[in-house]
């Protein structure tokens, strides 16, 4: 296929793109950045909608990073990104002649807020904080797809393990130094996806036709935070021996540190699984080898 990609050069986007080419898909890179076939400003709502004909998939990647702390202005940034360029994505799609097959949009589990130790699965309804509102909006604004008709996927993606960025790029200078170790009190719940299992999903929906509408993207083997901080500590050789208070995460970080590093989510991917779709790195430790050896 030719399939159009934004957030291409972001931390999924390196890895995703020549899987496809290398698959034989022939993509389209969206942005801003001097590599970019298509150009397009969101915040604008422009973009070159002609040099998108003949693009018969749309994988949309691009959204701010919320991993700072969130002021008033970030907040914005966070919302908007997502929902301005989701927007202008799908009514570019359903605008198109032809119309593409498909359009799989990032999405994240942190649509279910702080949710304990409940396990969550595609059926269960949204949290009510600033996250939840934030990917609710999200995955409504590719509305125009699908009224067109186009068949629209929206992947909730937990913690993706890759050591080129991400949480686990952020911990691993920290880990391999020995001063890391757990969140807060440990116990809440991680969910998350090796950075090749993420490709494989992006491909899976791509390529199975009955599936579309939320797909929870993380590995069916979700973790508490301690299990994950021991585990890391042990792949790379050190010890775990230094936690980190969540009294002062809040006070550096305010509610970012809240909603993500202290939250709790327990998510599976019951859809993924019935549809067929076989995990490279199920279990965790493996995943993190991979990762750190990647």
């Amino acid at each position: 296929m030719r399939i159009g990609v934004t957030g291409a050069s972001g931390m999924l986007g390196t890895a995703l793109v020549p899987a496809l080419q290398g698959a034989g898909h022939e993509v389209v890179r969206i942005g801003r950045g001097p590599d970019a076939e298509v150009r397009w400003n969101p915040a604008a709502g422009l973009i070159d909608a002609a040099a998108c004909e003949g693009v018969e998939a749309f994988v949309h990647l691009a959204g701010a990073n919320v991993g700072r702390r969130w002021t008033p202005a970030r907040r914005r940034e966070i919302r908007e990104s997502r929902v301005a360029g989701t927007t202008l994505i799908a009514r570019t799609a359903a605008g198109l002649a032809p119309r593409p097959r498909v359009l799989v949009c990032a999405s994240a589990v942190g649509v279910y807020g702080n949710s304990g130790d409940a396990v969550c699965d595609e059926s269960t309804p949204p949290g009510h904080d600033f996250l939840a509102d934030v990917v609710r909006a999200w995955e409504s604004s590719a509305d125009a797809a699908r009224v067109a008709g186009i068949r629209t996927v929206h992947l909730r993606f937990g913690v993706i393990l890759s050591r080129h960025g991400g949480a686990l790029g952020r911990l691993l200078p920290v880990f391999r130094l020995g001063v890391g170790g757990c969140v807060g009190n440990g116990r809440q719940w991680m969910s998350w996806v090796s950075v090749d299992d993420a490709v494989g999903i992006v491909r899976f929906a791509l390529e199975h036709r009955e599936l579309t509408g939320v797909v929870n993207a993380t590995a069916p083997s979700p973790v508490t935070n301690a299990e994950f901080t021991t585990t890391l500590a042990r792949v790379v050789h050190r010890p775990a021996l230094f936690p980190v208070p969540a009294l002062a995460l809040t006070l550096v970080l305010g509610e970012m540190a809240q909603a993500t590093l202290l939250a709790s989510q327990r998510v599976m991917p019951r859809r993924l699984l019935s549809a067929g779709y076989e995990f490279r790195q199920a279990t965790l430790e493996p995943a993190l080898r991979a990762a750190v050896n990647e």
